[in-house]
C-alpha cells in the first residue's frame, strides 16, 4: 500500500501535520496546507523514493546479419 492510500484504494488528503518535517519539529513555514517540501512521516525516517531497477539486456551478437563481408572475404569472392 502506498503512502497516503486508505484501505479503499483511495488517496487520503495529506495535512501539516502528517509531515516529517514538522511532527520533528524542524518545519520553519507557518502554513495550514502541505508545502512543496512535504514528505510523509515514517517511523524509519525519511526515505528516498524507490527508484527503478537497471535490468541488462542480453548481449547482441557480434556478427550483424547485414554487415560487409571483410576484404578476405571480399578477396576469396572475386578470386
Amino acid at each position: 500500500m502506498e503512502p497516503g492510500e486508505s484501505v479503499s484504494g483511495k488517496v487520503a488528503k495529506v495535512t501539516c501535520e502528517d509531515c516529517f518535517f514538522k511532527r520533528n519539529l524542524l518545519c520553519a513555514l507557518d502554513c495550514d496546507a502541505p508545502c512543496p517540501t512535504f514528505r510523509p512521516d515514517h517511523p524509519d525516517g525519511l526515505r528516498p523514493p524507490q527508484q527503478l531497477r537497471f535490468v541488462f539486456r542480453q548481449e547482441r551478437r557480434r556478427q550483424l546479419a547485414w554487415a560487409l563481408p571483410s576484404a578476405q572475404e571480399q578477396a576469396a569472392l572475386h578470386a
